[in-house]
């Protein structure tokens, strides 16, 4: 007997158990730039430095990606829930309205007051399901050392004590 697959909502309640730091993944082309919030994110070697981030691909942030071929990670601090809240539901056309952000060597957004930003070539890409994993070599990365992260769980934002 094949052994069947879980359903969605079966899914979803067994990922909300998994308490994950929150991310912003931008990026540009043709002069746009795009936005939006994810979870799925990873380092995956330090030598070269590589990260993996996944992206829906019915989202326009995933469009920028593929013609662009650059994005950007911007790892959230505490206190950023109201920018990662605009990016995951957010009238796409204004998320970073009065979102302070920086240009990097590609012309990619990295967020101002990020704990860390990384600014990433596309290595490679594999379509999975409705998501298309995106391997990223890091280019350059930013850093601030005097805040704590944006932790997401069981659908809410919480803190490390």
């Amino acid at each position: 007997m094949e052994p069947k697959l879980v359903d969605a909502e079966a899914f979803k309640a067994a990922m909300r158990t998994w308490a994950s730091g929150v991310t912003i993944l931008t990026s540009v082309a043709d002069g746009q730039i795009h936005g939006m919030t994810v979870s799925a994110f990873s380092s995956v070697s330090a030598q070269p430095p590589l990260v993996l981030v996944c992206a829906n691909q019915a989202s326009f942030t995933h469009e920028v990606i593929e013609v662009s071929q650059v994005f950007g990670v911007n790892v959230l601090a505490a206190g950023q829930e109201e920018i990662s809240n605009r990016f995951a539901m957010g009238d796409a056309a204004h998320r970073f309205e009065g979102v302070p952000w920086t240009a990097g060597s590609t012309g990619t957004p990295l967020l101002d007051g990020a704990l860390c930003n990384l600014e990433c070539r596309v290595r490679n890409s594999y379509r999975e399901g409705t998501h298309t994993i995106y391997i990223g070599e890091v280019m350059d990365s930013r850093v601030r050392e005097d805040a704590a992260p944006l932790v997401y769980f069981d659908g809410g934002y919480r803190s490390i004590g």
